[in-house]
């Protein structure tokens, strides 16, 4: 007889809130990268696509204006424009010579950073140049862009939206001052409507914004404005993320004033009360930390099963091959995972000398690409099959007995309780995890 999947809330569970476990944000992780795999390898992974493979750019601006001092991201402030220039020439000279596919089809485009505001209208249409010369981009590509509200101006929607944007993502992070001050971050809400209303005049309807939880000074109360807000504002679509305090990696983070962070079980409210909010403004929930309107893609996605999960996170983008160029971008294919160089200054010196730029990765097995995709469903769909030997069900013992998923026959169920951990439940099924809190991050 099957058991009915319990629907008791999710609860604040100190042992896996605290867990170290991986994002699964690739499977192996980025953990297992090594620099046993290289250019080489990425050359002859290129060979052995498909036909006609479906391709993703991704390209990486590592420059900001200002550094947030919560910020995890890959970036610098420039001191003088000489190192930009010298950026974009070896981003142009990566477009322009690594091996891709030659008769994939583009449909997607990323831009991540650092802040791409940062760029002049003049060299953003550069790199799309670029990439129009050296791929066939699909007439329905979706052409994302992140930036910081602060940065964008009425002529450099219009800019963007004339290179054929079709999707910005806006940084909110919390809007109350004294969090604002806290982290180095002054924006007022008017700046983020701002922002929104000239990516709109100008054509780039669909917008995405992030808040975060777990900042100092962050209460629910503020929280919860925030998401009301975003909310109000009339983002697309909303990515909820934990701020991850990590000042001996990120040493602009020693900043921030470790008295004034909310400890674990604060955090965990913050993020329902966010969660809470949204849900009772319309948005579906995709995942564990993505929300979106349901006429948006991500949500239609996530209802016929075609959710994916990849570095950025959740997305609906269909790709075959995935091609980061830039500084720290990482690609991927079914045969592995590629890491470029990860300091800006080296990258572009590399490129300079004609010496690769991809410099670490994994190639992966049959077992861990089928491993990888059971671990995808249950992250993407709260639900997954078993795989050729079975669930470990000694493995899977503590969450059973701890009501955060249903083990049937046939397939493992996420309960409502266990959603907010299914990262946690992940690693129960991952044969090859092992919790380190030096390798991966906090559940939570």
């Amino acid at each position: 007889m099957l058991h009915a999947v319990p629907t008791q809330p999710a609860r604040f569970m100190e042992r896996y809130v605290l867990e170290a476990v991986p994002r699964y944000t690739s499977y192996p992780p980025a953990t297992r990268f090594h620099d046993g795999v290289g250019a080489a390898n990425w050359s002859v992974w290129m060979d052995e696509q498909p036909e006609r493979p479906v391709l993703s750019l991704y390209v990486h601006i590592p420059f900001c204006k200002t550094m947030c001092w919560y910020c995890g991201c890959n970036t610098t402030v420039p001191n003088r424009d000489e190192r930009v220039a010298r950026y974009l020439d070896a981003l142009d000279r990566e477009i322009r010579t690594r091996p891709a596919p030659e008769n994939g089809i583009v449909h997607h485009i990323h831009f991540g950073g650092g802040s791409p505001d940062m760029l002049s209208p003049e060299r953003f249409h550069r790199i799309m140049d670029a990439f129009r010369d050296r791929f066939e981009i699909a007439d329905e590509a979706e052409i994302a862009v992140e930036l910081d509200p602060r940065g964008v101006t009425e002529d450099l929607a219009e800019a963007l939206a004339a290179a054929g944007v079709t999707r910005a993502s806006l940084g909110v992070q919390d809007l109350s001052p004294e969090v604002q001050t806290l982290i180095h971050r002054i924006q007022p809400a008017e700046t983020v409507a701002r922002a929104a209303m000239r990516l709109r005049r100008a054509g780039i309807l669909a917008i995405n914004m992030d808040i975060m939880y777990g900042l100092p000074a962050q209460t629910v109360e503020r929280v919860e404005a925030t998401a009301r807000a975003v909310a109000d504002m009339g983002a697309d679509r909303v990515s909820v993320f934990g701020y991850a305090h990590v000042p001996w990696f990120k040493k602009h983070q020693r900043a921030i004033p470790e008295d004034r962070l909310p400890g674990a079980s604060e955090r965990f409210d913050q993020m329902h009360a966010a969660a809470a909010c949204l849900k009772d403004a319309g948005y579906a929930a995709i995942g564990f930390d993505h929300f979106a309107r349901p006429e948006d893609s991500l949500a239609r996605a996530a209802r016929a099963g075609e959710l994916r999960r990849n570095f950025q996170g959740y997305t609906d983008d269909p790709y075959d091959v995935l091609i980061g160029y830039g500084a720290s971008s990482i690609s991927e294919s079914r045969q592995g995972y590629l890491q470029n160089l990860t300091d800006p200054a080296h990258y572009a010196q590399a490129l300079e000398n004609g010496t690769p730029v991809q410099v670490r990765g994994l190639e992966r097995t049959p077992t861990e690409c089928e491993t990888g995709e059971r671990i995808a469903r249950l992250l993407c769909d709260f639900e997954v099959e078993p795989g050729p030997d079975g669930f470990d069900a000694e493995a899977l013992a503590d969450v059973i007995a701890d009501g955060l998923v249903v083990l049937r026959p046939d397939r493992l169920i996420v309960t409502p309780a266990g959603r907010p951990y299914v990262r946690n439940i992940a690693a129960r099924i991952d044969p090859a995890f092992q919790a380190t809190v030096n390798q991966h991050s906090q559940a939570v």
